[in-house]
């Protein structure tokens, strides 16, 4: 019980909740919101060619006590660990990311989470990065679309549920699942996959986001976006000293070892 308190009490600090802890669905909405502004999006550990764990001994000492970020699976392994010690059922899914390639050509090599509350089942995703919807989204087709200002909302098309987002003045899809119950297995799979594969988009870019409390910021490649209060600015990192200022000051922590990421792909820095 002392360890999960401890755990508990290092994540609710690390995302500044002081809020509810009761299986609500009020919880689970303050907990996405202030999870995605709190731990970033980021991969540099792929770049630097290290494993990527997913037990919750080196989830917590990454994410929490070493204030680093991750991708997906990291996040979502996480997020779940939390969900459930406070009560909550989630279950593990696994997607397509459609927003760059048809989903014919796209591995499930993302993860979510549903949890089904009174109010009905939710969509918990918050491992998608800048394009991550910043509330539980209602398992049900189309349920947000005709809202004012929805950003995300659901499909269910041809057998598969696809996250479909508003952002930026774009409609896009972006991701497609059949909604099966899948298992922690399944995610070492394919977390190997996108951090050793050489194909793996993770390999062959930079990409980074956090969540504001009015907007976002975005970097990719040496490109970043600063979206504030509907208004953004952009520009590009001239060289390894100014990404390492850059994520020290928007991500919130001190990235030593800038000068041993793998970056090919950033001719300027090298």
């Amino acid at each position: 019980m002392a360890a999960l308190t401890s755990f508990l009490d290092s994540y609710f600090e690390r995302i500044g909740w002081n809020g509810g802890t009761s299986p609500t669905l009020e919880t689970l909405g303050g907990l996405i919101s202030h999870h995605l502004r709190s731990i970033p999006f980021e991969h540099l550990d792929v770049l630097l060619g290290r494993p990527i764990r997913l037990d919750l001994e080196n989830l917590e000492d990454k994410l929490l006590q070493r204030r680093r970020g991750g991708y997906c699976f990291e996040h979502t392994s996480l997020f779940f660990a939390v969900l459930e010690n406070l009560g909550f059922q989630p279950v593990r899914h696994s997607a397509r990311v459609v927003l760059f390639s048809p989903r014919t050509e796209s591995p499930r090599a993302h993860m979510f989470l549903t949890v089904t509350l009174p109010e009905g089942t939710f969509i918990a995703d918050p491992g998608f990065g800048g394009g991550a919807p910043a509330f539980p989204v209602p398992l049900a087709h189309g349920s947000l679309q005709l809202d004012k200002g929805a950003t995300h909302w659901m499909v269910h098309e041809g057998g598969y549920w696809t996250l479909r987002s508003a952002l930026d003045g774009k409609t896009a899809d972006a991701w497609v699942s059949t909604l099966e119950h899948d298992h922690p297995v399944d995610f070492e799979m394919a977390n190997h996959f996108t951090a050793t594969h050489p194909n793996s988009p993770f390999r062959n870019r930079l990409m980074m986001s956090i969540f504001t409390m009015s907007g976002r910021v975005s970097l990719m490649n040496q490109n970043f976006t600063i979206r504030e209060e509907g208004a953004s600015s952009s520009g590009t990192l001239a060289d390894r000293a100014a990404f390492r200022a850059f994520v020290a000051k928007h991500f919130g922590f001190d990235f030593i070892e800038v000068d041993r990421l793998h970056l090919p792909f950033i001719p300027e820095w090298n």
